[in-house]
């Protein structure tokens, strides 16, 4: 993983026993990805990065929580065109 800048968050104490200290920061690093994903202002696979996880792993956390995949048009013609130079 590349160099990063450091955050301070602080959290009031209920929210931090809802999340669990012991998984604090990669729960708001997987929060912060879903987010940024959500909103495609990152791809899939550098949600996953920042997530901290496989794709196929961030990709079970997008279902869990219900969140669609972002695919559209554009990119299933583009898939299908790969498909068929093979």
């Amino acid at each position: 993983m590349s160099e990063g800048i450091f955050v301070k968050v602080e959290f009031p104490t209920d929210v931090a026993r809802i999340i669990g200290t012991k998984n604090l920061d990669s729960e708001v690093r997987l929060l912060t990805a879903i987010e940024l994903y959500r909103e495609d202002k990152v791809s899939l696979g550098k949600a996953a990065e920042i997530a901290g996880l496989s794709t196929r792993e961030f990709l079970y956390e997008l279902r869990k929580r219900d969140i669609p995949i972002n695919y559209d048009l554009e990119e299933l013609k583009r898939d299908i065109e790969t498909i068929e130079g093979l």
